[in-house]
């Protein structure tokens, strides 16, 4: 008997050694994923493409190359290709719309050169979304204050959009840059507003929001700013889109953030997923 279970024990040590072998991470780990090349992605692009969203997009100004994808497939694609800088140059240059979209949110924003973020802002026009991703592709990057110096005075419609957009995200993600900072572009704001083209209004306007989200004395700066500019008024032509009251945003937001326990909205933003990916 007491060999019988020497026995039956040896041989249920021996099915543990293998079940833990078996379940082990070197047993169990997969071969990495192999990596999506830009047929596969353009392919994919134009397969969950479809009419109604390209009218739709079409309604919001987007001319040229579009297939129509949803940003809910996109945020898909953009889990499943994970980083892939080449993957997002390549999309790019595609000169596709939605290729341009997944570009911003696949790229690897510390390998972007000072010209690919030019070039990036100018071809983006003043294609919704483009140049707003691109701004924040800046400052995630090494060259932010480079560019945001450069491209808010520049010629170029695509360079302002992404530098209000550079303004935002900076506000919400950048702690270590003074109020000061930004009480200067709040100033810049209140005065070029309502003078400023169509979408660059709109632009500012998303800026005044994000300033007054930092922290508890830029909200009192932008609330008041925002008061003494009023209503701002854009063109969102054939659709249903209006333009935010920066002062009521600024307000709900940080009526959200405290809710959460979080000290400022910005504090909140930091710990959440980047903007350009998630949304």
């Amino acid at each position: 008997m007491r060999a019988t279970k020497r026995t039956t024990s040896a041989k249920a040590a021996g099915k543990n050694v293998t079940a833990r072998a078996i379940e082990s991470p070197a047993a169990t780990s997969k071969k990495p994923r192999a990596r999506m090349t830009l047929d596969e992605a353009m392919r994919a692009l134009e397969e969950a493409g479809s009419a109604q969203t390209r009218t739709t997009y079409a309604r919001h100004g987007v001319t040229g190359a579009m297939f129509g994808v949803s940003f809910a497939t996109l945020k898909v694609l953009t889990k499943r290709i994970g980083v892939d800088h080449e993957l997002a140059l390549a999309l790019w240059d595609s000169g596709n719309y939605d290729a341009r979209n997944l570009a911003v949110k696949v790229v690897d924003p510390e390998r972007m050169t000072s010209a690919d973020l030019d070039r990036w802002a100018t071809e983006g026009g003043d294609a919704p979304m483009c140049c707003s991703y691109v701004g924040m592709v800046a400052g995630e990057g090494r060259f932010a204050a480079k560019k945001l110096a450069q491209w808010l005075g520049a010629r170029s419609a695509g360079k302002r959009l992404a530098a209000w957009a550079l303004v935002s995200h900076l506000a919400l993600r950048d702690e270590s840059l003074s109020d000061e900072v930004f009480a200067v572009h709040l100033a810049t704001i209140e005065g070029t507003l309502h003078a400023a083209p169509n979408r660059e209004r709109y632009a500012m306007n998303s800026a005044i929001v994000a300033i007054g989200c930092r922290n508890a004395a830029l909200k009192r700066l932008a609330l008041a700013a925002a008061k003494r500019i009023g209503v701002v008024e854009v063109d969102h032509g054939d659709t249903s889109c209006t333009t935010p009251d920066a002062a009521a945003s600024i307000a709900k937001a940080w009526a959200h953030a405290t809710a959460k326990q979080f000290a400022s909205p910005a504090e909140q933003e930091r710990a959440r997923e980047l903007v350009r990916r998630r949304c």
